[in-house]
């Protein structure tokens, strides 16, 4: 499976767990997991679906390696993200505990749009 469409299924997963998440907020009228919803739809669905999107229109052929170390570094990351904030929210867990494992997560996201934009440049430098 080509990476454009590993982001389109990832994204559209993210998106029904996002709307799930949020029927079941509006349905118990309890919005305490608010940060997590949109937590999944922004990194989950749309960052997801905004590098599914780059990989068709303008990556091509990008090194396999660095492509798979981003998809992987960026799921790894937006699931450590999206559970860390549902155990927080939930009050599972105790912010100090979990703020280590958030910290690692936002890092790990920006790792992953670092990545994609070195592959982005790299890309658009060899078609110049």
């Amino acid at each position: 499976m080509n990476f454009d469409k590993k982001y389109l299924v990832w994204a559209l997963g993210y998106v029904a767990v996002g709307i799930c998440l949020g029927i079941f907020m509006a349905a118990t009228h309890n919005h305490g997991q608010l940060a997590t919803h949109a937590h999944i739809n922004l990194i989950g669905f749309l960052l997801s679906f905004a590098y599914g999107i780059t990989h068709k229109l303008w990556l091509g052929q990008p090194n396999p390696t660095i492509a798979g170390i981003q998809f992987i570094v960026h799921q790894a990351a937006t699931v450590t993200i999206i559970a860390g904030l549902f155990l927080l929210y939930g009050n599972f867990v105790p912010e100090e505990k979990l703020d280590p494992i958030l910290g690692i997560g936002a890092i790990s996201v920006l790792v992953s749009v670092l990545l994609m934009l070195y592959m982005v440049l790299k890309a658009s430098t060899e078609k110049t």
